[in-house]
């Protein structure tokens, strides 16, 4: 009997980073999320109330964490599209726009390769 392959996910959340997403969730509402590309948050996971920030046709959803839609430009998904994110919190400050921003913690992304066992079957991505 052959292994099926099972299709990679994107995106996950640590332990860490979800506890910080349920609170923020208490506070806030629905959340979402979208992977800065760099400017005056470097790359950063920004964190806003469900449709605060508004994503077109040049972002994709890469999953969900904590309940909340990830989303990243698809530009910046070509130099990513091999990686799986794992977003985390740590201490520090958030992104300046970010709701995590006053918690004394910040998100923050890891990756790593996607392994040739998930490489056989990616997950389509369309726009949003």
């Amino acid at each position: 009997m052959g292994t099926a392959t099972t299709a990679p996910t994107r995106v996950s959340a640590t332990p860490a980073a979800e506890a910080l997403i349920a609170r923020l969730r208490e506070k806030h509402g629905p959340l979402m999320f979208h992977q800065s590309g760099g400017c005056c948050d470097g790359s950063a996971p920004m964190c806003f109330a469900l449709g605060e920030f508004i994503v077109g046709d040049s972002d994709v959803e890469l999953g969900e964490i904590g309940g909340a839609p990830f989303y990243m430009s698809r530009a910046q998904f070509e130099y990513w599209q091999h990686t799986h994110l794992i977003i985390d919190a740590v201490p520090g400050n958030g992104g300046m726009f970010s709701l995590e921003r006053p918690t004394g913690l910040r998100f923050l992304t890891r990756s790593r390769l996607i392994g040739d066992d998930e490489r056989a079957a990616p997950p389509a991505l369309e726009p949003q």
